[in-house]
């Protein structure tokens, strides 16, 4: 069974992020989101981070969107190259990651993003099929990843705790189980109300990240 009920549960708990300052606030409102290349609605250290990290994000689940969309039309060429775009992507986020942290943390990036997208994949594809043993597999190791980027993150950075981070991507996990299952059935008006909420909450996962690092590197940040 899908486990999006749970993962919206985690969303509804969650009611935070990482401010400016460093401490947990409010978290997003997707029915009042930002667009992806506006600056962070609080006054931050470091807005053109707060900004390229928001664009990184961004089009993460702007690929990982294309993907369902061609896999629920039939066009494995656009597929393909939403994946590769997906790939693309995520190794633009690790080479982020490294220009703070080094080169292994960079890399140690990449192969937990690869994880994740792995699992959005299988997810997709399970949907498709009506696959539900499989679907069920795809969110447990979506569910095992979050884990690990979440003590990944909280390891490097003392200003991401890792209990937050891991509310942040289950929450993110959240909205790709309920857009993909709204994308296969042809519900588009409810897939409108996800992708909004989606991409404030990429947002918010964006910003949080971008204040965490501006505190742990001020001068590298800026």
């Amino acid at each position: 069974m899908k486990t999006t009920t749970m993962a919206c549960a985690i969303a509804l708990g969650l009611a935070m992020t990482v401010a400016a300052s460093g401490t947990l606030y409010a978290a997003d409102q997707p029915q009042t989101a930002p667009p992806a290349t506006a600056p962070a609605a609080a006054a931050t250290a470091a807005p053109k981070l707060h900004v390229a990290l928001r664009e990184l994000w961004q089009g993460h689940i702007q690929h990982t969107r294309a993907y369902a969309m061609a896999v629920r039309a039939g066009n494995a060429t656009a597929a393909k190259k939403a994946a590769d775009d997906v790939v693309a992507n995520a190794k633009q986020i690790a080479d982020a990651v490294g220009r703070f942290y080094g080169a292994d943390a960079g890399a140690a990036m990449l192969k937990l993003l690869a994880g994740h997208w792995g699992g959005v994949k299988a997810m997709t594809d399970a949907d498709h099929a009506g696959d539900k043993a499989a679907s069920a597999k795809a969110m447990q190791d979506l569910t095992a990843n979050a884990d690990a980027i979440a003590k990944f993150l909280s390891g490097a950075n003392p200003n991401l705790p890792e209990a937050a981070v891991r509310g942040l991507v289950m929450t993110h996990v959240g909205h790709h189980s309920a857009q993909i299952g709204e994308i296969m059935k042809g519900d588009m008006q409810a897939e409108a109300t996800t992708w909004k909420a989606m991409q404030a909450h990429m947002n918010t996962f964006a910003d949080a990240l971008a204040d965490g690092i501006a505190k742990q590197f001020p001068a590298k940040a800026t």
